[in-house]
This record gives C-alpha cells, sequence and structure tokens, in this order.
C-alpha cells in the first residue's frame, strides 16, 4: 500500500521521461539497476529517458511503479496528462469503514470499485441526497444529516 508522496508525485507539466530520469536520479540508482528493478531492457528505460516513447504497456508500468516505489496511478497520470489529484476519489466500503477515521488508501484510487477485504462496491456520495462525501472526519453528510454508514442490524 502506497501513501501519496508530494515529492513523488508528477509535477504540473512534467513529461513521462523528466519524470522518470528525476525519480531515478533521487533515489541514487543508475539506468541499468532501475532497468534490472523494473524487469524492463535497459534500452527500453533509455528511450523513455530521452523522450522517446510517450505510453507504457501494462508490465512496464508495474514494474517501473514497483522499482520506484510509486503507485502505478502516478505512471497513468503523467501518461494521461491529468494531474495526480484526479486520481483520487473519497471512497469508503460501507461494510468495513469505522466513522470517524480516514478510509483505506486502496479505497482512493480512482480505479477501485470494490472493497479489497470484502467485496462490497466502494460508495462515494450520500446514500440519501446523492452529494459526494467530503470528509471522512464526521459521521454524517453535512447536507442532509444521514449517516454515511448504516447501523449494523445484530442476528439472533
Amino acid at each position: 500500500m502506497y501513501t501519496l508522496d508530494p515529492d513523488k508525485a508528477p509535477q504540473p507539466g512534467e513529461t513521462l521521461d523528466g519524470y522518470i530520469r528525476r525519480l531515478r536520479i533521487s533515489a541514487s540508482i543508475s539506468q541499468q539497476q532501475l532497468a534490472t528493478a523494473a524487469g524492463i531492457h535497459l534500452q527500453s528505460l533509455g528511450k523513455l529517458e530521452r523522450g522517446k516513447t510517450g505510453r507504457l504497456n501494462q508490465k512496464t508500468q508495474t514494474g517501473l511503479a514497483a522499482a520506484l516505489s510509486i503507485p502505478i496511478e502516478y505512471l497513468e497520470a503523467i501518461c494521461s496528462g491529468k494531474p495526480v489529484s484526479s486520481i483520487e476519489t473519497r471512497k469508503f466500503c460501507p461494510q468495513c469503514w469505522t466513522p470517524g477515521t480516514e478510509p483505506e488508501s486502496v479505497w482512493t484510487l480512482y480505479r477501485a470499485k470494490y472493497c479489497l477485504l470484502c467485496g462490497t462496491q466502494l460508495r462515494a456520495n450520500c446514500t440519501f441526497c446523492g452529494e459526494p462525501l467530503t470528509s471522512f472526519k464526521h459521521k454524517f453528510c453535512p447536507h442532509c444529516g444521514t449517516a454515511y454508514k448504516a447501523a449494523t442490524q445484530k442476528r439472533k
């Protein structure tokens, strides 16, 4: 599980080649070391860092994300030109989440649709008024007062 580190996040206007080079240099590793850790060819990494490639396949994304200790979503954001802020959303699992606490970070990724712990569909809006969730510090929707998490019923 990754925490969103602002130092490792793509900067506005940063290109894929500049981003990968910046992270590699800040980690003090060579191109060969990064290519080996990512499971890609050294020539492929060289093309990336020279700006000859602007798209990444899934294997390369996964390998680079693991080798650079960043979420795959950072690479997807920079390849698509989206800001990193748009890859996170406020979502929670209505079964596993404890009201008043921060949700699991994997729930906030834009691709997450279901809880990895129980399989329940994640929620991003109030079930009553449909307003998007603004904070997890509170147990109730600030717009209508409905509890974010319905009370669980005890079985007899």
